[in-house]
């Protein structure tokens, strides 16, 4: 993924175009254009004054300060003002993290690295006009990697640009604390530490109130808000979603994959959490009188215990992982009946603080059942659910399904008359297709605002279709950043289209709560009667329990 700004590639630009002609530059200057200079860009927060840069007619900023987070685990402060203006150019620190990376956005876009810190409380704002009341929709993307990884920019397909323009809404993305930082449990040691198993969720809390007190000037609406989140972003949705603190400061919710039954459905107790945290301060050597030194540790030292402690815990309560078999723990949101009530689903319903918040939920038809040909593409290629011959193909439907093969396949091409025989076996049930019938169906059942649903079950041509419709896929189209991703998704005009179409539908919901674009037919809204979901693929289409019985053939005990 390449910068978005750098000081070498604008030089020529702002030289040339340095203060009144820079001043005099607006969105409608030719494409392929930046501008940057004094006056340019400029726009009044509370804390001050920043300056960005308009780039094809859409100003932007980045690494904007929010919040500031001053020591560990507890929640972060209203922003130090300055003085003059401060430049929005790069993006900020991120969460400090082991791991960063993604699905990738295509073999010719390595990791981005950024620099860690307690302190990443910063956002980046892509805006079609300023300054003009232009009261637009405002759309805020939360980035995936559950609750453990990931940063507002660590894909090329997360930048706001294409959306920004496309919709004529203002696109946001935030950083916030992640994993221990965010999620330690310590609680038990006083006043202090009060909040901090959800210092991480808090802190978008205070990005949405920063949102609602800043966006105007930037040409956003802060009475329309959108959240719209994938994987792990979306499970932030849901816990917002939950958090009566947030609620008012959005109006709407998109939920992309963005749970598993133990990671969104449902977040750790605190019951669990208490000992996770037992188990980290065991694994540190640590009593409860030195809990003030969690301040200063390193963070490595940190992660290492908690790792130990998050997989001793698992194993001990018996745990069954988010993802995969056996017994396992992530990072997550805590239920502490103060900041988060409940969990988002309920056993009546769903958390009554959503329950005026319209949501569009689904997920793809794949997402994590091919992981093995995404993890080896340079066999994958000639060896997948394309190439197979008829008697392969028998013999991994009954490897999948056993006797039940024939009756999947039967109920697979009567949900998706598009797809073959092959098809059926990287089909997803459990993971996290059933998770998301679940929170849809809670979610409907409070009769309070629509609920709409989809699947996306495009295939990309790329590598001979051995990418399937995996976690991530519908991303670029979100975005409409098929471009930025023409590695993986080809950029051909069946990939153009549908970026249209997904884009404009997730645009027209942020804009008026009823997701609608050209080419799709009228998508009414989800309910367990109904079960309207909207199938995106090459030929978008409209169905009603299209997948029931399939689900029922593979998860026959699953009750949602």
């Amino acid at each position: 993924m390449r910068r978005i700004f750098a000081f070498a590639a604008l030089a020529l630009t702002v030289g040339l175009m340095g203060g009144a002609a820079a001043r005099a530059a607006a969105p409608g200057d030719a494409a392929g254009t930046s501008t940057a200079g004094p006056g340019v860009a400029v726009v009044r927060t509370e804390a001050g004054e920043v300056q960005g840069y308009v780039r094809n007619g859409v100003y932007t900023y980045h690494g904007v300060p929010y919040a500031e987070a001053k020591e560990r685990f507890v929640p972060a402060e209203k922003v130090t003002p300055w003085e003059g203006v401060r430049l929005a150019f790069n993006y900020g620190p991120i969460a400090p993290q082991v791991w960063l990376g993604g699905m990738g956005s295509g073999w010719d876009n390595p990791p981005r690295s950024f620099r860690q810190d307690n302190n990443c409380q910063n956002l980046n704002v892509w805006t079609p006009g300023i300054g003009d009341d232009g009261k637009r929709p405002v759309m805020v993307w939360l980035h995936g990697g559950g609750f453990s990884t990931g940063a507002s920019a660590i894909e090329e397909v997360y930048d706001g640009a294409n959306l920004a323009r496309r919709g004529d809404v203002v696109v946001v993305s935030v950083n916030h604390r992640l994993n221990i930082v965010g999620h330690l449990d310590l609680s038990r040691f006083g006043e202090k530490y009060k909040r901090s198993a959800n210092v991480g969720v808090m802190d978008l809390v205070d990005a949405l109130r920063w949102i609602r007190d800043n966006i105007a000037p930037f040409g956003g609406d802060p009475e329309n808000v959108t959240l719209f989140g994938e994987s792990g972003g979306g499970a932030k949705v849901l816990a917002l979603m939950t958090a009566p603190e947030a609620k008012g400061l959005f109006k709407r919710g998109i939920v992309e994959s963005g749970a598993t039954e133990r990671m969104g459905v449902t977040f750790t107790s605190r019951e669990v959490s208490e000992r996770i945290t037992d188990h980290v301060l065991e694994e540190l050597g640590m009593g409860s009188g030195d809990v003030e030194a969690l301040q200063t540790m390193p963070y490595e030292e940190l992660v290492k215990a908690s790792e130990r402690a998050l997989a001793r815990t698992a194993e001990e309560m018996k745990l069954p992982a988010p993802l995969g078999g056996g017994y396992g723990l992530y990072w997550e949101p805590v239920v502490d009946g103060d900041f988060l009530p409940t969990s988002p689903v309920t056993k009546d319903g769903f958390a009554a603080a959503g329950k005026d918040v319209a949501l569009l939920i689904g997920s793809n038809l794949t997402e994590w059942t091919a992981v093995d040909q995404l993890r080896d593409m340079g066999r994958a290629q000639f060896d997948n659910q394309n190439t197979w011959s008829p008697e392969e193909t028998d013999r991994r439907l009954k490897a999948a399904y056993g006797d039940k093969a024939e009756e999947v396949v039967k109920a697979f091409l009567e949900a998706y008359p598009n797809k073959k025989r092959a098809d059926a076996v990287h089909v997803d049930s459990r993971t996290i297709r059933l998770p998301m019938l679940k929170i849809m169906s809670h979610k409907a059942d409070q009769r309070g605002a629509p609920v709409y649903a989809y699947v996306f079950s495009w295939e990309s041509p790329v590598m001979n279709g051995a990418l399937t419709s995996y976690h991530t896929a519908e991303i670029p189209f979100v975005f409409h950043n098929i471009d930025r991703a023409d590695t993986i998704t080809g950029n051909g005009p069946d990939a153009r289209l549908l970026a249209d179409r997904m884009s404009d539908a997730w645009i027209n919901f942020a804009r008026s709560g009823k997701p609608a674009a050209e080419g799709i037919p009228d998508w009414k809204p989800y309910t367990r009667e109904s079960g309207v979901t909207m199938i995106f693929d090459n030929e978008v289409r409209s169905a009603s329990h299209h997948d029931r019985e399939l689900m029922r053939l593979l998860a026959p005990d699953y009750e949602y």
